[in-house]
């Protein structure tokens, strides 16, 4: 899918912030529809048929996480990137449980919003199953043979460790929650503190310089996100 082909509705109630996106996402040869709040975000959904939303979490006549939870419920299936402030975690964190794709805090930056929507359209394309062998500079993932491998050398992991690295995997470029991976790795544990020590664990092992990591990604108060492959 070329981006040409490719329509993203903004949905957000402040004209400077829409203006801000049609004019960034434009160049970028994306065709936008526009909706100020949730009633005429619904009527173009049908209407238009989008490929992506950018959805606003504050609009004046529902909140954006009930619409979001609406859409969710209803079956609409199209990526969903949310906007929000960058002090609300809590709702960043429960727009992602409820579906959505992933998230941009506002003040944010042109590119890392368009690398955000390639990620989540990505995802959304790719067929079913996934590629055996994942890579991202010298970090290498074999799904099949549960083979690690940093810069060639092959990396030993404990079965946590590479349960936690697999479930990133699998969703490279996506930020992932804490509550998602705990489940994922842990079923019924919720404290976030064993995730934390895992996650310090593996960096030990495949980063380079674990304080400062360049595969496993911190989103503070959120979770974490693979650094997708290249």
């Amino acid at each position: 899918m070329t981006n040409s082909a490719v329509r993203i509705l903004i949905v957000d109630d402040e004209p400077p912030i829409r203006k801000l996106l049609r004019v960034g996402l434009s160049t970028q040869d994306y065709a936008i529809s526009e909706a100020m709040n949730a009633k005429v975000a619904i009527e173009a959904v049908k209407a238009e048929r989008p490929n992506l939303i950018i959805l606003d979490l504050g609009l004046p006549d529902m909140p954006g996480l009930d619409l979001l939870a609406k859409w969710r419920g209803e079956g609409l299936d199209l990526p969903i990137v949310i906007l929000s402030s960058r002090t609300d975690e809590a709702g960043i964190v429960k727009a992602l449980e409820l579906g959505a794709d992933d998230y941009v805090t506002k003040p944010f930056g042109m590119n890392e919003l368009v690398a955000r929507i390639r990620v989540a359209l990505r995802h959304r394309l790719q067929s079913q199953g996934e590629k055996p062998v994942f890579q991202t500079g010298d970090l290498s993932v074999d799904l099949v043979k549960r083979v690690v491998k940093v810069a060639g050398k092959e990396v030993k992991l404990s079965p946590k460790e590479y349960d936690i690295l697999r479930i990133l995997v699998q969703h490279a470029g996506k930020v992932l929650t804490h509550r998602f991976l705990l489940e994922q790795v842990w079923d019924s544990l919720t404290d976030v503190q064993y995730l934390r020590v895992y996650v310090r664990q593996l960096r030990q092992k495949i980063e380079q310089t674990p304080d400062q990591p360049r595969y496993i990604l911190t989103e503070t108060g959120v979770g974490y996100r693979l650094q997708e492959g290249q």
